[in-house]
């Protein structure tokens, strides 16, 4: 990725806006993701089988304690136009309701009562540095980062209690160990169960 300076403080304007309208008219091919990290447009292809799984399986558990009016998300952009970010999480919880009250193809990241991201090799950084940052800055009160490729070997992070940028640590677990979702969810993941590469 080639360094660029974005001025923050902006947010919406003229140049969100072209952003955005680059971001919807991309022709990237069927099952690519493309997201607009830092004022950069980016495409990254399709995750592998172990990043699926890991995704339905948390899929799957959130379910099992969400309201009737909040849905699990796959393919849904959360734009923070502060940081000229639009990304599209492996996971979002958001209430429906934000759906319907929204048009197009993305809603504020700020919405959102969890964000799940789960690295890829290729752009492991991106979440675990700027999206971090974004959804910190959003408001976003918790991220919870499944990095299959952290240096010292799969862990998870759960991120909470956002401050400008920055999101505190609440817990962070290596694959095999409990991680606790805290309230509303009120969810104990069972990290056993992701397969490593």
């Amino acid at each position: 990725m080639s360094a660029l300076t974005v001025d923050h403080a902006e947010g919406n304007g003229p140049e969100w806006e072209d952003l955005v309208r680059i971001w919807e008219q991309a022709d990237a091919p069927e099952g690519w993701k493309v997201e607009i990290i830092e004022g950069i447009v980016t495409m990254s292809p399709p995750p592998d089988n172990n990043h699926n799984i890991i995704a339905e399986r948390v899929h799957r558990r959130l379910y099992s304690v969400l309201p009737e009016d909040w849905g699990v998300y796959q393919t849904l952009g959360t734009g923070i136009p502060l940081r000229k970010g639009l990304w599209i999480p492996d996971l979002a919880v958001i209430p429906e309701d934000v759906l319907c009250a929204e048009t197009g193809h993305f809603v504020p990241a700020a919405t959102a009562r969890l964000i799940v991201e789960i690295t890829s090799k290729s752009n492991a950084s991106n979440d675990r540095i700027a999206k971090a940052a974004g959804y910190a800055r959003a408001g976003v009160p918790l991220y919870l980062l499944v990095d299959r490729w952290a240096p010292a070997g799969p862990t998870i992070t759960l991120y909470g209690e956002p401050s400008g940028d920055v999101y505190r640590v609440l817990q962070t677990v290596k694959f095999g160990d409990e991680l606790v979702l805290p309230a509303p969810f009120e969810l104990t993941l069972d990290t056993g169960a992701f397969p490593t590469d």
